[in-house]
């Protein structure tokens, strides 16, 4: 989609980030509802300690991922909601607008360049 370089997002892409976003969700879901399905079908027992250890590794990583994607989800859904109440490019942290590529690269961003820029820079200096 061409983007017009401006703060106000037109008709046309509220429908097209609400349309990516919805897609998002969707596709989490449905690998969300394949794993709960594989896990079912996958509990077994095994004679070999190691075969055993590594069944559980494996799952216990697709545990971690599921996670992560549940938390994606919910971040999607707020997005949406942010999205109808027209405050979808505004940054949370200092009110400027975001910029609409990067909105595009990240459907589900809530902080503008400058201050996911500076919210890397704090993690580093604290955790690095």
């Amino acid at each position: 989609m061409e983007f017009v370089d401006s703060n106000e997002i037109t008709k046309e892409e509220k429908a097209y980030y609400k349309e990516k976003l919805i897609g998002m969700l969707q596709a989490l879901q449905e690998e969300s509802g394949v794993t709960v399905q594989d896990m079912k079908e996958n509990s077994q027992d095994f004679p070999d300690p190691a075969d055993r250890a590594n069944f559980e590794f494996e799952r216990n990583t697709t545990l971690r991922i599921r996670d992560r994607e549940r938390k994606l989800a919910k971040k999607i859904r707020k997005t949406l909601k942010r999205l109808e109440d027209e405050e979808y490019n505004v940054c949370d942290e200092c009110g400027d607008y975001i910029r609409k590529k990067r909105l595009d690269a990240r459907p589900v961003t809530s902080l503008c360049i400058h201050c996911k820029e500076l919210e890397e820079q704090k993690e580093r200096t604290q955790f690095g």
